[in-house]
């Protein structure tokens, strides 16, 4: 597992090193204090145009035989969050660092989010999954990575975060007969052993039915794994203070059930339970940190499979709440099990806020692409907040509007309501979440569909390399410190 360690005194001719410059500061490099042989080097390396710092640029110096990366990062005021994150990635990953065993970093600045984003390329950015690969293509040769800053609390924390993130995305990534309902069930009891203040409910299939599950229920109807419904309470805070639902779509694979998904849309729908994970991860977090609020932790696990026990369109099922459900689309099977889920949560405990998070529908990604992931919500402070958190950890979020009158695409002869509202591809992502605000009542609420955001196919993408991007988990537990 990759160390990171922070030393204001690390010296560039010790370890081999990353130096990140930008434009402005080559202009003027007496003023960074280089060690006279390294600015000597940089100097003739600048006059002679094979680099000026601009964004992407690495070049390999070799000095008292101790490896020199210098790696640019563009002009200052053109420096984001997403950008250094990408740079440092590159860095780790480039060729010229293979074998390298312990590297210190030197930032461009020291101020904390510079610091935080370093960490975060480092973390977030390498980490590939591999489990499954028999010779490892990537050899995992750095050990140890040294940032030349003093050490504080909020970097340690910002490595307990992102470490939540990696785990979150081993737990998406990995086969969907591995991290199924049972795996799952035993990770949030490994994660909670030992832990004081915490209390833990899991409802298994025959309390499910008892209590009146059904749409959880019906989805999971032609798997062979059991489906459940696990509820930890974290009291990080007064009895009276106010409490949080964080609730997690867990499908654990969605083939479609009997409205199957096509060759091309199927292959990834492991990570549909990246919702679930994320929970996982966020409460992992908030262990970590003792995050001081009281926040009840919900995750719903189905396996959405196909087979002669399968739910079927047309079927009326019965929700927790009273309200009947035309099923009109098997592969719209997220909301049902959030349906039953948060309108547990509300009538049984009653929070004065909820969030969940879902990889929800297909069209959010048509509408705002593979960085955003659409919030929509009842209540704009509530809203608004998860926007600025956001804006401070890089998952990015964007709102989509609830209205009046999407009610009356849910509309149903035969039933209270149906499971889909406008016909497929339009307005689904928006139409979808008025269907979980149905089961919400009076309760402030925030629906993330991350559909898009949750999972990086082929290559990558910004800063995350193939696979799962543990999405969510930087912005609730953002969130949850404010």
């Amino acid at each position: 597992m990759l160390k990171i360690q922070f030393d204001p005194k690390s010296r560039f001719l010790k370890n081999p090193s990353v130096i990140f410059l930008t434009k402005n500061q080559v202009a003027s490099l007496r003023s960074l204090k280089l060690e006279p042989l390294i600015h000597d080097q940089i100097t003739r390396l600048v006059k002679s145009k094979r680099f000026s710092a601009a964004n992407g640029e690495i070049f390999p110096l070799f000095i008292n035989q101790i490896l020199i990366l210098v790696v640019g990062l563009g002009e200052d005021k053109k420096i984001s969050k997403t950008s250094l994150r990408v740079s440092v990635k590159q860095a780790l990953e480039s060729s010229y660092l293979s074998g390298v065993d312990v590297l210190n970093i030197f930032p461009h600045a020291k101020d904390d989010e510079t610091i935080c984003g370093v960490i975060e390329g480092v973390q977030i950015g390498t980490y590939k999954w591999q489990k499954y690969i028999h010779a490892k293509k990537d050899k995992e040769n750095l050990s140890t990575v040294i940032i030349a800053c003093a050490p504080k609390k909020i970097y340690d924390d910002c490595c307990q975060i992102a470490d939540g993130v990696n785990y979150v995305r081993d737990l998406v990534n990995d086969n969907s007969n591995v991290v199924h309902s049972t795996y799952i069930e035993n990770e949030i009891k490994r994660l909670l052993r030992g832990k004081a203040g915490i209390h833990v409910d899991i409802l298994g299939e025959k309390v499910l039915k008892k209590k009146g599950l059904n749409l959880l229920l019906a989805v999971n109807s032609a798997s062979k794994y059991p489906p459940r419904l696990m509820i930890a309470r974290y009291q990080g805070a007064s009895k009276n203070s106010e409490w949080i639902a964080i609730v997690g779509k867990g499908i654990t694979f969605d083939a479609g059930g009997l409205s199957l998904k096509p060759t091309g849309s199927i292959e990834t729908m492991r990570c549909d339970m990246a919702g679930a994970a994320a929970v996982l991860g966020i409460l992992k977090n908030v262990i970590s940190l003792k995050i001081k609020k009281n926040i009840i932790f919900v995750i719903g696990i189905a396996e959405n499979a196909i087979g002669s026990s399968a739910y079927k369109p047309g079927d009326v099922v019965k929700s927790y709440a009273g309200k009947t459900v035309e099923i009109t689309n098997t592969d719209a099977e997220g909301r049902l099990v959030l349906a039953d889920a948060i309108s547990y949560v509300v009538k049984n405990f009653k929070p004065s806020k909820i969030v969940d998070l879902a990889t929800l529908t297909g069209a959010c990604p048509v509408a705002l692409g593979n960085d955003y992931a659409g919030l929509m919500s009842n209540d704009d402070d509530f809203a608004n907040s998860f926007l600025k958190s956001a804006e401070k950890t890089d998952d990015r979020l964007w709102r989509l509007p609830l209205y009046e009158e999407l009610k009356t695409h849910l509309k149903s002869q035969y039933a209270d309501m149906k499971s889909t509202g406008m016909p497929r591809g339009i307005g689904s992502t928006i139409s979808a979440a008025e269907f979980l605000h149905q089961f919400v009542g009076d309760t402030a609420w925030v629906h993330l569909d991350i559909a898009g955001t949750a999972f990086a196919d082929g290559q990558g993408r910004l800063y995350f390399n193939y696979g799962a991007t543990g999405f969510g988990v930087r912005l609730l537990t953002h969130f949850l410190q404010g």
